[in-house]
């Protein structure tokens, strides 16, 4: 909806402002009439009424007054409107901006994600992120970037970025960061919608297949993250019977037509450490010698904390606890994890293991006030009561 509404005012600090408008109206409204049959068409009709009452205020209005009655049959998010959102992604991949706020404030704009939210994705404190996506805004009503999606000889220089923005959406909702749910199913689903829909624009950049193929990869095991309480279901005990052989079968196609076209880049390294998983009949044969060297090579090719922290636990999987708690302990003086709750609890796992009882506790005490998904936390929460058996 948000997307929507900036494609028709040009203008992301109004499309925002008349998106919230809609949806406080909304909750007014349905509260007594009852939700319309097509709420997504509502909600975007109040935002372009209210667009076209503020522009009516201001000197652009016989600019813009074209744009908001174009067309007026107003479509709603559940018409399909995916190339909206990539359009606003493209809009804010645009090179007059720094990687990292292209990112960033396509996160926040695109994908619906608070500052906090987008702060934590790039271990930065939510003040440093709110700053970076305001100036990024002005700066892009200040050059006046375009609204579209490039033409073909721009799409390589700018697909980059979109890749990087279309795997934070899933990472972000594959995971949640805070909340009740585990999984932000919205955001997978978006996610390998626009991975989709890049593949049709570039259907021979194998990066874009990369990335297609590592995000469906991964959703095979979506349905087993979770008990039938609820519970977290760790990859270790998941029934792999229960994987969608679908995903699998359709993301190996495609890492295995883009590793015989190009040497292997960060996002085929990935999936083919996720296909290694999916091959596996068992947790037992998991080839963690395998999957070890593919982090090693990841690493080199692009450098992340996260990268090194997994390498880490492939190690330690591989060659036994001690040498995961050795792997490990570098990452204890890196800044960027300090407030990382997956480093805290990887140590305490590999602590409990070793049976280092006091270690352990204060290992998952730090990794529970890191963490803020409540299916997490009571997970953590439970180790934790383990380990305090043994003191």
């Amino acid at each position: 909806m948000f997307s929507t509404t900036a494609h028709l005012t040009r203008d992301l600090d109004l499309a925002e402002e008349c998106t919230q408008d809609a949806f406080a109206q909304a909750l007014e409204t349905w509260a007594k009439a009852g939700i319309p049959e097509r709420p997504g068409a509502w909600l975007t009709t109040i935002a372009r009424n209210r667009a076209r009452d503020v522009l009516r205020r201001e000197s652009v209005f016989r600019r813009k007054m074209p744009l908001l009655v174009a067309n007026e049959t107003v479509p709603g998010p559940e018409d399909g409107l995916a190339d909206d959102r990539l359009r606003l992604i493209f809009t804010c991949a645009h090179p007059a901006l720094s990687r990292e706020v292209q990112v960033a404030l396509t996160l926040r704009l695109a994908c619906g994600l608070s500052t906090s939210e987008v702060a934590r994705a790039f271990l930065v404190p939510p003040a440093t992120m709110a700053a970076r996506i305001t100036r990024a805004k002005k700066k892009i009503a200040a050059a006046r970037i375009p609204y579209r999606v490039p033409d073909p000889d721009q799409l390589e220089e700018r697909v980059s970025v979109v890749l990087e923005v279309v795997h934070l959406i899933f990472t972000t909702g594959h995971t949640a960061p805070v909340g009740a749910d585990l999984v932000r199913q919205d955001m997978v689903d978006c996610a390998i919608r626009l991975a989709r829909m890049l593949h049709l624009l570039m259907p021979t950049d194998a990066e874009v297949s990369a990335l297609l193929a590592l995000l469906l990869l991964i959703a095979s095991r979506q349905n087993t993250r979770l008990s039938a309480d609820g519970r977290l279901v760790l990859l270790s005990e998941q029934d792999r019977s229960r994987w969608d052989r679908q995903l699998i079968v359709e993301g190996q196609s495609l890492l295995t037509d883009v590793l015989r076209r190009r040497p292997p880049t960060r996002y085929a390294l990935e999936a083919a450490i996720a296909a290694l998983h999916a091959e596996a009949p068992t947790w037992q044969d998991t080839d963690w010698t395998q999957i070890a060297g593919l982090y090693d090579a990841l690493f080199r090719l692009w450098p992340s904390p996260v990268v090194d922290l997994n390498r880490a636990v492939a190690i330690g999987l591989r060659d036994g606890p001690r040498a995961g708690l050795d792997a490990l302990a570098p990452l204890l003086a890196e800044p960027a994890l300090a407030t990382y709750g997956y480093l805290s609890a990887a140590r305490a796992d590999f602590l409990r293991q070793l049976r280092q009882w006091p270690q352990a506790m204060t290992a998952y005490e730090e990794a529970l006030t890191l963490t803020d998904n409540e299916v997490e936390r009571a997970f953590l929460t439970e180790r934790l009561t383990e380990v305090q058996r043994y003191l």
